[in-house]
């Protein structure tokens, strides 16, 4: 018995999230039919892999979808982990673009003029296709990090829950970009005891001289700031997010008072064992790291309110109120304090093995202009810093989806003309 042929599609958007159904909704606007299939459930990966206190560090009014801003009656405070699931599964109401969730995408090649795609459900073909999976796909753990005891829990930062979630005693957190850092504190308060291997991740105060830092550098048009007006793209787009919370109505995080107040902080990790984990002599220079970014951000403030005349209340400059003792970093003992668990937030790579067209760089990262790869009618959205540093957020996933959506449009007009060419050519020969 032969298999049914393939289903045809003009455009199909892999995955379902913010940044797929925005693309979809754009596509929908310019007379196409996006097909979008999604792995999971629309809003997988904010229902399934944030934590229970998750919420965004960005203030609510930026999450700005296309044709669809926040519609809470909470503009400043910050959405938490089961208001942006449903913030995202709204959207895909109001935007009726066909979604088949439960769609696994295997193998994504091309074919002829086109695209072919083998799922769990059997092969679709696609004039044009939109990868809109993200970017974070495989965590990132120490090499050596299997040489640790067994009844150590080890999770990555997408699999922790809550502190009740794990066993009692101990928790060492490695890495202190944005979710190290909500981790690190998400513990602490629950009154864990909580050693954070500490990285060269940047901070940002959480207010200053009368406005949220979000609204001050919006204003600023840092989030619009395309990616080639950067002295170093490339050294840009692998950069760590500054760390701040929108927790407890939205606070800055600031490491040396959790120190003073008991959390244990390290440099880097630097080796693991079954009876020790020891880090680098790093962590003076890393908080300096952080609390020099801080400051920086808040002398460019200074220089906006300063140049446009603006009234803003002044604030006194950041005064540290701990540091590390001298001597050399002290390693973690397993014998007298045997950890509980480790979670791992040191950051993902990216795996596009699925994608088979020649459309990536030596690193695995797609090559792109604007989503626009090399590869003729093969798209890509969502990934940090496509085109600005609000690309990967809410509040600038609609200017790249509009951009996206357009490109993909004038290919297809080009198709249906080149093949009415065909077409007429063909009834003039006969």
């Amino acid at each position: 018995m032969s298999s049914p042929p393939p289903q045809r599609h003009q455009v199909v958007v892999i995955g379902g999230g913010q940044a797929g159904l925005s693309v979809a909704h754009c596509l929908q606007k310019r007379g196409l039919r996006p097909l979008v299939l999604e792995r999971h459930r629309i809003g997988h990966a904010w229902a399934r892999q944030r934590w229970e206190s998750f919420c965004l560090v960005t203030p609510n009014w930026q999450c700005r979808l296309p044709d669809y801003p926040y519609d809470g009656d909470d503009p400043e405070g910050f959405m938490g982990r089961e208001d942006i699931v449903r913030y995202v599964q709204r959207f895909a109401d109001h935007i009726r673009v066909p979604v088949r969730e439960g769609v696994a995408v295997q193998r994504l090649s091309a074919s002829g003029e086109g695209f072919r795609l083998i799922t769990n459900e059997g092969e679709i073909e696609a004039e044009q296709v939109v990868v809109a999976t993200g970017g974070y796909h495989r965590p990132k753990r120490h090499p050596l990090a299997a040489r640790l005891p067994q009844q150590i829990l080890q999770l990555d930062a997408r699999d922790y829950d809550s502190p009740e979630r794990l066993p009692a005693g101990p928790v060492l957190v490695v890495g202190s970009g944005q979710s190290g850092c909500q981790i690190a504190e998400d513990l602490f308060l629950a009154g864990r005891r909580v050693h954070l291997s500490v990285g060269s991740a940047p901070r940002s105060p959480r207010r200053y001289r009368g406005r949220d830092v979000v609204d001050w550098l919006d204003r600023m048009g840092y989030y619009a700031m395309p990616i080639d007006q950067h002295a170093d793209p490339r050294a840009v787009r692998g950069k760590t997010n500054h760390y701040l919370t929108g927790r407890d109505g939205g606070r800055e995080i600031d490491l040396r008072r959790r120190a003073l107040e008991g959390m244990v902080l390290h440099g880097r990790l630097a080796d693991l064992g079954h009876d020790r984990i020891s880090f680098a002599d790093d962590l003076a220079a890393n908080l300096d790291g952080a609390d020099a970014v801080h400051s920086r951000i808040c002398r460019s403030i200074d220089d906006h309110i300063a140049a446009r005349e603006l009234e803003a209340p002044e604030e006194s400059p950041y005064v540290p109120c701990w540091s590390p003792p001298p001597g050399p970093a002290e390693p973690i003992d397993l014998a007298s304090e045997p950890l509980a668990a480790v979670i791992w937030c040191t950051g993902y790579h990216p795996d596009f093995t699925w994608v088979e067209a020649p459309a990536f760089d030596g690193a695995g990262h797609p090559a792109h202009e604007r989503g626009i790869t090399p590869v003729s009618g093969l798209y890509f959205l969502g990934l940090p810093w496509l085109h600005t540093w609000g690309s990967a957020r809410f509040c600038g996933v609609a200017d790249d989806a509009e951009y996206l959506a357009e490109a993909v449009r004038m290919r297809a007009a080009r198709r249906a003309t080149s093949q009415e060419r065909l077409e007429c050519t063909a009834l003039l020969g006969s």
